[in-house]
């Protein structure tokens, strides 16, 4: 069983910046083999990926939507993944998710994830 509990979501205007983190626990437990997501949902839309990085963070993807903007992160000693979004645009309002992937790949697939967090709230006003 691996718990992810997200943090950092928020209100901010457009234009600004929020760093959201995930951090992870569990037993068995072997946070530097994992690869780490983020994906969002708007209300009434489904879940859509956001970014990935994979066990080692050598490998790193993101959604054409966020690219430039967002920085997908890892801090293995601390378990926790982060996310610096930069230049917020109000179609980034959603509630944030991280998940694990236990084999390691960085991949798009939302199937592909077992382990998810509660989320947090990200509300971008115009």
């Amino acid at each position: 069983q691996v718990q992810l509990v997200e943090s950092g979501g928020g209100l901010v205007q457009a234009g600004g910046s929020l760093r959201l983190s995930c951090a992870a626990s569990g037993r068995p437990f072997a946070f530097s083999t994992y690869a780490l997501v983020w994906f969002r949902q708007a209300p009434g839309q489904d879940r859509e990926f956001v970014t990935a990085i994979s066990w080692n963070g050598g490998n790193t993807l993101y959604a054409d939507s966020v690219k430039g903007r967002f920085t997908i992160s890892r801090d293995n000693p601390k378990n926790t993944v982060n996310l610096q979004m930069n230049s917020l645009k109000p179609e980034d309002t959603g509630v944030y998710y991280c998940a694990v992937n236990r084999d390691g790949y960085a991949v798009t697939d939302i199937g592909r994830y077992d382990y998810w967090g509660q989320g947090t709230q990200v509300t971008v006003s115009s």
